[in-house]
């Protein structure tokens, strides 16, 4: 999962930064809200985490100028102004969810999950397919009932493909929801990630759309 925070808060940033990247996001990190802009109009994001009080365009002209364009990224606003107003306007104005300066990052790991999952379509915290299932809260893997370990980046495209029963996603669209702007991607990398999911879990779950990508596809669990 690929996502943009927008802190300028040098400490706050590297500190969010630091905890979204260990628990496997791709995630590009802006300080102003020209620089948020340019991004949301350039890049596809799963979820925005979005300060309010932001130089050169503050976070509410920020939100309205993406729902304006129509894209329903879910946003998440994180900031410091706790009166109900406030609040009240963000979520008038097309957030998704809101939490106040300073939060608990458990709690907002939590929130990320939660409107990640909704903008999935999937209410349920855990993802079944054929003898998978995997608990995004707590990283687990199991086949037929057993624990596999996988790797982050494995991890990572697993999570994609599961969260989106039936839907192909293209090696590209892998490749920009794994990896930020500062990493460096191996032109083999995806297909690497595959092949190691495919022994972990079998050859049956991940399907090749030759030509177009990969998919996990739908069916009971």
């Amino acid at each position: 999962m690929r996502l943009l925070l927008v802190e300028d808060d040098l400490m706050i940033g590297e500190s969010v930064l630091d905890l979204l990247r260990g628990e496997g996001y791709a995630v590009d990190w802006v300080k102003d809200g020209e620089m948020a802009d340019t991004a949301l109009e350039t890049q596809t994001y799963d979820l925005v985490l979005l300060d309010l009080g932001l130089p050169r365009r503050d976070g509410l002209a920020v939100l309205h100028k993406l729902r304006s364009r129509k894209n329903r990224t879910p946003v998440l606003i994180a900031t410091a102004r706790d009166a109900v107003p406030q609040r009240v306007e963000g979520l008038d104005m097309g957030a998704d969810d809101y939490i106040v300066k300073p939060y608990e990052l458990d709690e907002l790991l939590a929130r990320i999950r939660a409107l990640i999952r909704r903008a999935a379509g999937r209410a349920e915290p855990v993802y079944e397919h054929m003898d998978v299932s995997i608990d995004p809260v707590t990283r687990e893997v199991m086949v037929s009932g057993q624990p596999v370990v996988l790797s982050a980046r494995e991890w990572a495209v697993l999570e994609l493909l599961m969260a989106r029963p039936g839907m192909v996603l293209s090696r590209k669209q892998l490749e920009e929801k794994l990896f930020s702007w500062k990493d460096d991607v191996s032109s083999n990398a995806v297909e690497v990630y595959i092949y190691g999911l495919r022994k972990k879990l079998g050859t049956n779950l991940i399907q090749n759309v030759r030509g177009v990508g990969y998919m996990v596809p739908r069916g009971t669990a």
